[in-house]
C-alpha cells in the first residue's frame, strides 16, 4: 500500500483521487449533517406548535426534542447496517445510499402536513421520518471518514479524517443561514410555511452530493481487504465479539464532545429566548460566527493530533468544555450581545478541539476489514448516551429548576466519562492485534491494513 502514502514523487492520479476523497467526503457529510441539523433548529423554534399544539410551555418544547432523539436513537442501526454493507461491499456505493436516504427523508418532512391537518398522524410520521433520517446519518459518518482518511497517508490520518468532520460547521452554517434566511423573507408566515423551505431545499443538495460522490473510486484500504481476500463475512459481530472495549470507549470518549454540542446549537435556542429574553435571531447569527469560525478549528486541531497525539488532543478538549460549563451559562444570562457571542463561539472552539482529532482517534482502533462497523458503531452509539438525550435533559432540568446550574454539572459529569473512556481506551497497536485472525495466522487488521497502527504521533 506504499502506493498511496504521501509522497513528493506520488503519481499524480493518486494525488488527483486523494483530493477527490476528500472533497466528497466533505461535501457528502455537509450536505447530510445540514439535514439533520435543520430538524433540530425546527425542533426548539417550530415543531412545537406545528406538531404538539395541545401541549402548553416546556411539556411541548419536551415532545418536540423527543421526536429529535428518536432520530439520534436510530443512528446506532444505521451504523450496524452500513457498517456491515460498507465492510462487506465497499464504501463507496453505501456512502451513495446514505446520502439518497437522508435526502428523501429530509424532503418528505418538508411536505408533512401538521397536526391541525392529520391529527396525531402527524407527529407519528414524524417520527418515522426522523428514524430514517438517524438510520442515514449513522451509516453515512463511518463510510465518509475511512473515504477520507484510508486514501491519506498514515503521517497525516488526523487532518485526512478531520475534513469529512467539517460536515458538521458546514452543515450548522448552511442550517443556520437558511433558517435566518427564510424567517428574514417570511416573517410571521416562517411558523406556517416558511420554515418548510429548507427541508425541501435539501433535493437540490442531494443531487450535488450525488454527482460528486460517483466520481470517487473504492478508497485503496478496503480494495486491499478484497485483494488480500479478508473480508470479513460478519463484521458488526466481529468487532462485537473482538472488539468491545473499542466500541464502549469510542462511544463514552464523545461524552463531552456530543452532549455539550447539541446544548451549544440546539438547546441554547430554546433557553435563549424562553430563560435569557434574547432574540432568535441575533441568536442564529451568532450561531453562524461559531460555525464559520469551526472551519478553522476543525482541520487545525486535526493537524495538531498528527504532530502531539490524538490523546493529548482530545484530552485537552475534554478539560476545556468541563472548565467552560459555569462561564458559558453565565455569559448567556449576561444578555448582552458581546458576551453572548462569545459564550456561543468558545463553545464551538472547545467542540474543535475534540472533534478534529476524534475521527482518526476513533477509526484507527479498528483493522481496515472491520472499520466501518467499529468505527461506526462506537462513534453512533454516543447518539444514545449522549447527544439524543441531552436537550432532553437540559430541558427538564430547566423546566424543574429554573436554572442553569445543573445543566453545568450534566456538562461537567459528561466530560468525566468522556475522560474516564480516553484513558481506557485501546491503542491503535493494541486495537489491531485484537482482530479477527485471518490465513496463515496474521491478523486480518495487519494485513488489510499495514497502516493501522500508525495512529498516535
Amino acid at each position: 500500500m506504499t502506493t498511496y502514502e504521501t509522497t513528493p514523487d506520488a503519481p499524480d492520479h493518486v494525488r488527483r483521487h486523494r483530493r477527490r476523497a476528500a472533497a466528497a467526503s466533505t461535501v457528502g457529510t455537509a450536505i447530510e449533517w445540514y439535514d439533520f441539523f435543520l430538524y433540530g433548529t425546527a425542533a426548539a423554534l417550530v415543531f412545537p406548535h406545528v406538531f404538539f399544539p395541545g401541549h402548553a410551555g416546556y411539556t411541548g418544547v419536551l415532545a418536540s426534542f423527543g421526536t429529535q432523539f428518536v432520530g439520534f436513537a436510530a443512528r446506532p442501526l444505521g451504523a450496524a447496517v452500513f457498517g456491515h454493507i460498507g465492510d462487506r461491499v465497499g464504501r463507496r456505493s453505501t456512502l451513495v445510499t446514505t446520502l439518497v436516504l437522508m435526502g428523501v427523508s429530509t424532503f418528505l418532512i418538508g411536505l408533512l402536513p401538521g397536526y391541525d391537518t392529520l391529527g396525531p398522524a402527524a407527529p407519528v410520521l414524524l417520527v418515522l421520518l426522523r428514524v430514517v433520517q438517524g438510520v442515514g446519518v449513522g451509516g453515512e459518518w463511518g463510510g465518509s471518514v475511512l473515504m477520507s482518511m484510508e486514501w491519506g497517508s498514515r503521517r497525516r490520518r488526523g487532518l485526512m479524517a478531520s475534513w469529512p468532520q467539517l460536515g458538521v460547521p458546514l452543515g450548522l452554517l448552511a442550517s443556520t443561514g437558511m433558517v435566518k434566511l427564510m424567517t428574514a423573507a417570511t416573517g410571521d408566515h416562517f411558523g406556517s410555511w416558511g420554515w418548510r423551505v429548507p427541508f425541501l431545499a435539501s433535493v437540490v443538495l442531494i443531487g450535488i452530493g450525488l454527482y460528486v460522490r460517483l466520481k470517487v473510486l473504492e478508497s485503496p484500504a478496503f480494495a486491499e481487504v478484497k485483494r488480500e481476500r479478508v473480508v470479513v463475512r460478519r463484521p458488526v459481530l466481529s468487532v462485537l465479539r473482538n472488539q468491545p472495549r473499542a466500541v464502549l470507549t469510542s462511544a463514552f470518549v464523545r461524552m463531552s464532545e456530543q452532549a455539550p454540542f447539541y446544548l451549544f446549537i440546539t438547546f441554547v435556542l430554546t433557553y435563549g429566548t424562553e430563560k435569557a429574553g434574547l432574540a432568535k435571531a441575533d441568536l442564529l447569527d451568532d450561531t453562524l460566527v461559531a460555525a464559520a469560525v469551526g472551519l478553522v478549528c476543525v482541520p487545525f486541531f486535526g493537524h495538531l493530533s498528527d504532530r502531539f497525539g490524538r490523546r493529548l488532543v482530545y484530552g485537552i478538549g475534554i478539560a476545556c468544555v468541563g472548565l467552560f460549563a459555569f462561564p458559558y451559562y453565565a455569559l448567556l444570562d449576561t444578555g448582552r450581545p458581546g458576551l453572548v457571542l462569545l459564550a456561543i463561539v468558545l463553545s464551538l472552539v472547545f467542540h474543535g478541539v475534540q472533534y478534529g482529532p476524534q475521527a482518526a482517534l476513533i477509526a484507527e482502533g479498528f483493522g481496515a476489514n472491520v472499520r466501518y462497523s467499529g468505527a461506526g458503531l462506537g462513534y453512533q452509539l454516543a447518539s444514545v448516551v449522549a447527544g439524543g438525550p441531552a436537550p432532553l435533559i437540559a430541558a427538564a432540568i430547566l423546566e424543574h429548576t429554573g436554572s442553569s446550574t445543573w445543566i453545568s454539572w450534566y456538562i461537567v459529569g459528561c466530560c468525566a466519562a468522556a475522560m474516564t473512556a480516553l484513558l481506557l481506551m485501546p491503542r491503535p497497536a493494541t486495537a489491531s492485534a485484537a482482530a479477527t485472525t485471518g490465513p496463515r495466522g496474521s491478523t486480518t487488521a495487519d494485513r488489510a491494513d499495514p497502516a493501522s497502527t500508525g495512529g498516535e504521533a
